[in-house]
């Protein structure tokens, strides 16, 4: 499994287009392969970051979900959003391995 994180700025006082923004993105994510883990925004402290977390099974995986982007028409429609609204300041993405809790458990 790979795990997608998306470090997001965001406009302040575009948060409510950024939240309709995240909503289409976890349910494309869902749709395509993948498991989105949902978006963090902020609560306190600094108000312009937000964080996304989603999963695919393999890179390959996740390779053939974003050969979707810019040629699928719910993909751009995600986008316009973005754009259109200027929410998104910028975002990096970085691909990290999960150590996930273990479902079993040891007695000592």
């Amino acid at each position: 499994m790979i795990t997608c994180v998306v470090e997001y700025v965001i406009d302040p006082q575009k948060t409510d287009a950024f939240e309709k923004f995240a909503t289409r993105w976890m349910e494309l994510v869902d749709a395509h392969g993948g498991t989105h883990h949902g978006y963090f925004l902020p609560a306190e402290g600094a108000s312009d970051k937000a964080l996304a977390l989603f999963s695919f099974p393999s890179l390959a995986a996740y390779e053939e979900y974003r050969k979707l982007f810019g040629h699928h028409p719910d993909f751009i429609a995600a986008d316009k959003i973005r754009d259109e609204s200027g929410c998104v300041l910028r975002y990096e993405r970085s691909f990290m391995r999960p150590l996930l809790p273990s479902t079993t458990t040891t007695s000592t």
